[in-house]
């Protein structure tokens, strides 16, 4: 399979995942907002109420999967990103009780944040494939002319 091909597919599948979940969390059907509003009340529930949170969090989901489909926006998309997957691990500093049991093994809570770390290593992929892209981009846009 082409590089090509699977920075595409990473694309695809990034935006799937955030704009999906954000979407979940702005129509508040979100399997996750019991989470989220656990840390929320930890964390930043002195600033906002968790209803305008969930709604502006689910936006911020969502713009995040679209700009992941924009290959010139990737360095952007990126940083953003990393800041995201940072915060969904704070549940083990914040509110450990929720993903790991007393013995240190994971919960299901705990199982879902870790899996990020696959979401962490497309977007890195896609970080580091990001001026391969570029180039290849702009050679298709040049031979069309």
């Amino acid at each position: 399979m082409e590089t090509f091909n699977v920075v595409r597919f990473n694309r695809i599948a990034l935006f799937v995942v955030f704009f999906w979940f954000g979407f979940l969390k702005v129509i508040g059907v979100s399997p996750a907002e019991e989470l989220v509003s656990l840390l929320f009340n930890k964390t930043l529930s002195s600033f906002m109420s968790i209803d305008t949170f969930l709604v502006t969090f689910g936006l911020f989901e969502m713009v995040l999967g679209l700009i992941w489909l924009v290959p010139k926006w990737t360095k952007y998309a990126f940083w953003v990103f990393g800041f995201h997957m940072f915060t969904t691990f704070l549940p083990f500093i914040f509110i450990p009780e929720v993903a790991m049991n007393e013995n240190m093994t994971l919960t299901l809570v705990g199982q879902y944040i870790v899996k990020n770390i696959v979401l962490l290593g497309s977007g890195l992929f896609l970080y580091s494939n990001h001026s391969d892209e570029c180039l290849a981009n702009d050679e298709i846009e040049l031979a069309s002319i």
